[in-house]
C-alpha cells in the first residue's frame, strides 16, 4: 500500500497532499520516521572524528526531515479536524514521540560533542547566527536532562513520557465535553440575540441535526453571543455553567486527577534539574527570567484592574436592580452599560467587520508595513473544505503560503492558534514556510456573510501577526526559524499587530458588506471613547488565570495537589470578585495542561502586552502607523529574525530602549506607575 509520506510530493510548492493523506497513513509514517531519525542521531553521536559545527550541529539540523513532516501535519489535523480514529493514533504515538526526543536529549555521546563545541565556541569562527544556534542547542540539551546521572535520566524520561500522555488526555477530555454538550434552544430562548447570532445558532442546530430552531455549544464563539445578548437569564446561566465546567463534570472526561498528576510530576521534574519549582525552571529561559518577575507584573496590573472591575460591578448592579449580579449576568449588563455611557453598541460595527474584509485589511497592513502581498490559490489541496490558501509574495518572489481555517466545527478544539506545515530555513537551499491560522468563528448559513465582533476582528489580526512571524522569517537554521522564540517574546508580533486594526487607514478599508459605505465617523468616535470600557473585567478575567497558572507551578516537589483546592485558594487569596469567572478555569486550561507550551507562561501575554503597547508608541511618535523607518526596524529585529538574537536585545534594537510598563497601563485606562529609568529592564 502506498503512503504519501514516503513519496516525493509533486504538489505546487511541495505542499502536503491532503487529498491523498488518510488517517491510516500516520502509524506507519511515524514508525519509519522515528526509525530513520534514530539512525541519523546514532551516526552523529558515534562519529570517531572530532566534533565540528558542520558534523554535529548542522547534521542535527538536517536530521529528522520525515519526522518533522509527519509531526507538523498530524499536529494540525489532531487539533483542527480530528475524529475517533485520529485520536486513537494520537494516544498511541504521543508517548512514543516523547520517548524518542527524550532519548536524544539524554544521549551522553551526543551531548559530549555539543558540550565540546560549546566550550570552544569563541574559537570556532562562527557567524552570530551560527553561534546562536549552537548556544540554543546546548541549552536545549542541558534543560532536558543532559547533565543528569543515569538514575536521574531514567526517572526524567519516565516523567516526560507520562506528562505527554496526560497532556493528550487533558485536551481530548475538553474536546469531548465541548463536542458532547449542545443546547437546543427555542425562539423565546434566543430573544435579544442579534440577527447574526440567531443565524449562527440556527446553523448550529442544522449542523447538529437537532429538532429545534436554534442551538448552542460550549465553544466560546457560540457562548459569547448568548452571554452578551440573551434576555433569558436562565439560558445565560445554563450555557455559562456548561462553558465554565468543561472538564469538571465528574464524568469520564473530568480533568482534575489529570491536573493533580501533571502538577506533581512537573514539580518533580524541576527538582531533578536543580530548580525549586517548575516555574523557576520554565522561566529561567525566558525574558522574565524568574517567577518573582512574572508574578510582580501580574500583581502590578491586578491591583488597578480589580479596582476598576469593582467600580464597574457596582454600576452593573445598580443597572440590574434588585436581583444579585452573577457571573452569567456580567457581559449582558456590561453591554447595556457601554450603550448608556458611550452610546456605543458594538453590534453596529459588525456589518463592517465581514470576515473576508477583515482578512483583506490584515493583508493590506502587511503590504504597507513589510511589502508582502497575498494571492488566493485554487490548486492547493487542503484538509477541510473551509480552508483557503494564499501565496505570499515579497520583493518579486513567493516567500511562503498562508492557510486560513476560520470556522468552528465539532472536530476542532476551541480557541485560535498559528502553526505551520513547514518552517522557513536556508540550510542547504531556500525552504519557504507553510503557515496556518486556525480560528473558531461561527459559520454563517450558506450564502450569508460571516460578520465578526470587534474582538473577533482583533483575533484575526492577532493570529495573522503570529502568521507573519513565520512567513517573514529570514534565518538559516530551522531551530531559530519564525516563532521558535521564548514564550514571552512570541506574543509580541501577534499582539503588536492588533494595533493596526484600529488605525484610520485600516478602518477606512472596512466598508459595509452590503452598501460599501465607510464606517461613519460618529461611530468611530464612539468606538474610540468606549475603548477602555469593561477593561477591569477583561483584566481580572485574564490575570486571575495567569496567577492560577503561577500557583500550580510554584508548588514544591512532594506536595499533594488538589486542583479544586488550589483554584479556590488562589481566587480567595487574590480577592477575586465573585461576579467574574476565570478566563480559563483549571479543568479546561489547555494553555497550561494540554501540553506544556504556556505552563508557568500564561503571564507572557501580559509581558508581551507591555512590549506591544510600548512598541506601537514608536509609530505614534513617528506620526505615521506605517512609518517606513520604524517598520523596517520592526521587520529586521522582530518579524524576520526568529530566535536569532537575544530577545531583549532584539526589542532594544527595534525600539531604541527597554520597554516601559506605563504604555500597557495607559492602554487599559489605569493609572501609570513612576517612570522607569532609562536602560532599566522591565
Amino acid at each position: 500500500m502506498s503512503n504519501p509520506f514516503f513519496e516525493t510530493w509533486s504538489t505546487p510548492y511541495g505542499v502536503p497532499p491532503f487529498d491523498a493523506i488518510e488517517t491510516m497513513h500516520f502509524r506507519p509514517a511515524y514508525a519509519q520516521a522515528l526509525e530513520e531519525h534514530s539512525g541519523e542521531i546514532a551516526q552523529i553521536a558515534a562519529r570517531a572524528d572530532a566534533p565540528t559545527f558542520e558534523n554535529t550541529i548542522v547534521a542535527l539540523e538536517n536530521a529528522g526531515k520525515l519526522l518533522r513532516r509527519v509531526e507538523m501535519i498530524f499536529g494540525q489535523l489532531s487539533s483542527a479536524d480530528t475524529n475517533d480514529e485520529l485520536q486513537a493514533v494520537e494516544r498511541e504515538v504521543v508517548p512514543l514521540v516523547t520517548r524518542h526526543w527524550t532519548g536524544i536529549y539524554l544521549n551522553p555521546a551526543l551531548f559530549a560533542r555539543i558540550d565540546d563545541l560549546h566550550r570552544r565556541r569563541d574559537s570556532l569562527g562562527l557567524d552570530p547566527e551560527s553561534l546562536r544556534v549552537l548556544e540554543r542547542y546546548h541549552l536545549d540539551f542541558v534543560r532536558t536532562g543532559a547533565r543528569l546521572t543515569d538514575a536521574q535520566r531514567e526517572r526524567f524520561a519516565a516523567i516526560m513520557e507520562r506528562l505527554a500522555t496526560l497532556g493528550t488526555t487533558f485536551g481530548q477530555n475538553v474536546l469531548a465535553d465541548e463536542a458532547n454538550v449542545v443546547f437546543a434552544l427555542t425562539e423565546a430562548e434566543v430573544d435579544g440575540l442579534p440577527e447574526f447570532a440567531r443565524a449562527a445558532a440556527a446553523e448550529t442546530a442544522r449542523d447538529r441535526k437537532l429538532n429545534a430552531p436554534y442551538a448552542a455549544t460550549t465553544s466560546r464563539s457560540s457562548v459569547e453571543p448568548i452571554l452578551h445578548f440573551a434576555t433569558d437569564r436562565g439560558v445565560r446561566e445554563k450555557v455559562f455553567r456548561a462553558f465554565v465546567n468543561r472538564g469538571h463534570n465528574g464524568n469520564a472526561h473530568d480533568n482534575r486527577k489529570v491536573i493533580a498528576e501533571m502538577a506533581t510530576l512537573r514539580a518533580e521534574l524541576a527538582q531533578l534539574l536543580g530548580y525549586e519549582t517548575y516555574a523557576a525552571y520554565k522561566l529561567d529561559d525566558s525574558m522574565a527570567r524568574t517567577p518573582a518577575a512574572a508574578q510582580k507584573l501580574l500583581e502590578d496590573v491586578w491591583t488597578p484592574g480589580r479596582k476598576r472591575a469593582e467600580e464597574d460591578r457596582d454600576a452593573l448592579q445598580e443597572l440590574m436592580g434588585e436581583d444579585r449580579l452573577e457571573a452569567w449576568d456580567w457581559r449582558y449588563y456590561a453591554e447595556k452599560l457601554r450603550v448608556a455611557r458611550y452610546d456605543f453598541d458594538e453590534n453596529e460595527l459588525k456589518p463592517y467587520f465581514e470576515l473576508d474584509r477583515v482578512i483583506g485589511a490584515a493583508f493590506y497592513t502587511a503590504e504597507r508595513l513589510f511589502g508582502a502581498t497575498f494571492r488566493l490559490l485554487d490548486d492547493i489541496p487542503v484538509y477541510h473544505p473551509d480552508v483557503r490558501v494564499w501565496a505570499v509574495e515579497r520583493e518579486g518572489r513567493v516567500i511562503g503560503l498562508f492557510y486560513g481555517d476560520f470556522f468552528a466545527r465539532p472536530s476542532k478544539r476551541s480557541g485560535a492558534w498559528m502553526t505551520s506545515f513547514r518552517d522557513q530555513q536556508k540550510l542547504g537551499g531556500e525552504v519557504i514556510p507553510l503557515v496556518v491560522n486556525t480560528c473558531n468563528f461561527n459559520k454563517p448559513p450558506e450564502g450569508e456573510p460571516a460578520l465578526l465582533s470587534l474582538d473577533e476582528a482583533r483575533t484575526v489580526f492577532h493570529e495573522f501577526g503570529h502568521g507573519l512571524h513565520g512567513l517573514l522569517s529570514n534565518v538559516t537554521y530551522p531551530r531559530l526559524s519564525g516563532t521558535n522564540t521564548a514564550r514571552d517574546f512570541v506574543e509580541l508580533p501577534s499582539q503588536l499587530y492588533e494595533h493596526w486594526l484600529e488605525t484610520a487607514p485600516v478602518l477606512a478599508r472596512l466598508t459595509h458588506y452590503k452598501t460599501g459605505a465607510a464606517i461613519p465617523e460618529a461611530l468611530l468616535e464612539r468606538m474610540t471613547a468606549a475603548r477602555k470600557a469593561n477593561k477591569g473585567f477583561e483584566t481580572v478575567e485574564f490575570i486571575s488565570s495567569g496567577l492560577l497558572d503561577m500557583a500550580y507551578h510554584q508548588i514544591p516537589a512532594g506536595t499533594a495537589v488538589d486542583a479544586d483546592a488550589i483554584e479556590q485558594g488562589t481566587l480567595a487569596q487574590i480577592g477575586m470578585p465573585g461576579e467574574i469567572a476565570l478566563r480559563h478555569a483549571s479543568a479546561h486550561f489547555g494553555h497550561i495542561f494540554s501540553g506544556d507550551g504556556y505552563a508557568a507562561g500564561y503571564y507572557s501575554y501580559l509581558w508581551s502586552e507591555v512590549l506591544d503597547a510600548d512598541g506601537f508608541t514608536a509609530f505614534e511618535e513617528a506620526g505615521d502607523p506605517f512609518d517606513p523607518a520604524t517598520a523596517g526596524r520592526l521587520y529586521t529585529y522582530v518579524y524576520s529574525g526568529g530566535g536569532s538574537r537575544d530577545y531583549a536585545e532584539a526589542y532594544r534594537r527595534f525600539r531604541g530602549r527597554d520597554p516601559d510598563i506605563n504604555g500597557l497601563l495607559a492602554k487599559r485606562g489605569f493609572a501609570t506607575l513612576q517612570p522607569i529609568e532609562d536602560g532599566a529592564a522591565l
